[in-house]
């Protein structure tokens, strides 16, 4: 990592008082010079003493290169997060769209059944004015048969009544 893959240059300098100042914008805390000014525990090596230039280079360089691959890490966990995300965004969308279709169909199937219940409504209501304007009918000529009927045995009736009456006086 830190080995020599970085082709940044850093160049910095010392301050009166041994605070490194770098240059190019890179800032460091006192605690990161600290620890870049104390031995390091990893390389085994043991410094009495002030660091000299080119071990101080080299920690910052090493530090820097760290710092770069925890940035990478990072940058690259928040790229793989976002990937998740939007994958389950998608997949989140493409639930909600089919079943916003299935709710859709599910209506335009009710609407249909409906449709189709009114028209067989209308069909029965037309089927039931026909039988009740034939009955009608057929209810006046019956009455009117019946009228007749009466009408001929009523002028039955009394001709039969006069003759009898005729006959027996």
């Amino acid at each position: 990592m830190g080995g020599g893959g970085s082709t940044r240059r850093v160049t910095f300098e010392a301050d009166e008082n041994e605070n490194i100042t770098v240059v190019k914008g890179v800032r460091l805390s006192d605690s990161v010079i600290d620890r870049m000014k104390e031995p390091s525990s990893a390389t085994g090596r043991q410094h009495r003493g002030p660091v000299s230039d080119e071990e101080l280079k080299k920690r910052i360089a090493e530090e820097l290169a760290l710092e770069r691959a925890r940035r990478d890490s990072e940058a690259q966990k928040r790229r793989l997060f976002g990937k998740l995300l939007e994958r389950e965004r998608i997949s989140s969308n493409e639930h909600l769209t089919r079943a916003i279709l299935r709710e859709r169909a599910a209506t335009e199937e009710e609407r249909q059944k409906a449709q189709r219940f009114a028209r067989q409504l209308e069909e029965k209501d037309r089927e039931l004015r026909k039988h009740d304007a034939y009955y009608k009918e057929q209810l006046a000529r019956l009455e009117e048969r019946s009228a007749q009927f009466y009408k001929v045995t009523t002028e039955q009736y009394q001709k039969a009544a006069d003759e009898v009456s005729a006959r027996f006086k």
